[in-house]
């Protein structure tokens, strides 16, 4: 199978991580040629703990333009709407990362129609859930689907749901429920913490139709997303606690684990297990 050549967008907690898996080869048929990140200090920063060479642009135009078959856009919702369509106008495929800027309809679909137009692909990994292989086998039968995830209230201090809330996140003592709502509206209140309502919301039944609810528990070490989809197949009841990434508390270990993945089925394999 030919070298891809992998191209990352964000130097950050997962793209950090991510930028090494490929370096130590986790992922065969795979080299790691060039990093982008609006902040020059952080791919300068990156190169330098890799044993490759990538080389560094803080000018995306530059990097697009460089010798790359798929980006990585590990970055933010923001960076998915301002270069994504631009990656796939280049003729490049790409994984995204923060799958909660498709919660956009007009966005999701520009998207699709320009990669579609150039031939590209989209690859969205999993992320810190489990159990999307069969949420997606009875989407057209299922009735509800809902979310519920549990974080230390220190995974979720920075969310913009704090601006308009009443709640006082950091004085929190016991288990509390601090949001109940959509997936849409989720995607956007809490947009570095629920990346999994978007996967699932893709998977299954939309945005609009999965409901999604937020708890703070003082008490908790762990990432917990627990799925619940029922219909006129039965039900689908998933459990995940996922290790906290050690850079950053608001990621679940297993998120980045997803996208090593999701790049090894990409870069290297005529077998695939699941959907």
């Amino acid at each position: 199978m030919p070298n891809k050549k992998i191209g990352l967008i964000g130097c950050g907690t997962i793209g950090i991580q991510l930028a090494k898996a490929i370096d130590t080869q986790k992922v065969d048929n795979a080299s790691l040629v060039s990093l982008f990140d609006i902040i020059e200090s952080n791919t300068k920063s990156l190169r330098l703990a890799l044993k490759s060479n990538p080389d560094i642009y803080s000018d995306f135009e530059e990097f697009i333009s460089s010798d790359i078959d798929i980006v990585v856009e590990a970055a933010s919702q923001y960076a998915v709407g301002k270069f994504c369509s631009e990656i796939l106008q280049a003729g490049k495929d790409v994984m995204i990362m923060s799958v909660g800027a498709l919660a956009d309809e007009n966005l999701f679909s520009d998207l699709a129609q320009i990669a579609s137009k150039k031939g590209c692909k989209i690859y969205i990994p999993t992320g810190a859930i489990a159990g999307i292989d069969a949420i997606r086998s009875v989407k057209s039968l299922l009735e509800s689907v809902t979310l519920t995830t549990t974080k230390n209230p220190k995974a979720l201090e920075d969310a913009p749901f704090f601006e308009t809330s009443n709640i006082r996140i950091q004085n929190l003592k016991e288990k509390t429920i601090i949001y109940e709502g959509s997936a849409a509206d989720a995607v956007k209140a809490f947009p570095a913490n629920v990346n999994v309502a978007a996967v699932l919301s893709l998977a299954g039944i939309g945005f609009n139709n999965t409901k999604v609810r937020i708890v703070a528990d003082p008490a908790i070490t762990t990432n917990q997303h627990e799925i619940h989809g029922a219909g006129s197949f039965g039900e689908i009841r998933v459990t995940v606690n996922n290790v906290q990434s050690p850079r950053n508390p608001k990621t679940s270990f297993l998120a980045v684990l997803s996208a090593v993945e999701c790049l090894r089925s990409i870069c290297d394999g005529e077998i695939r297990i699941g959907t």
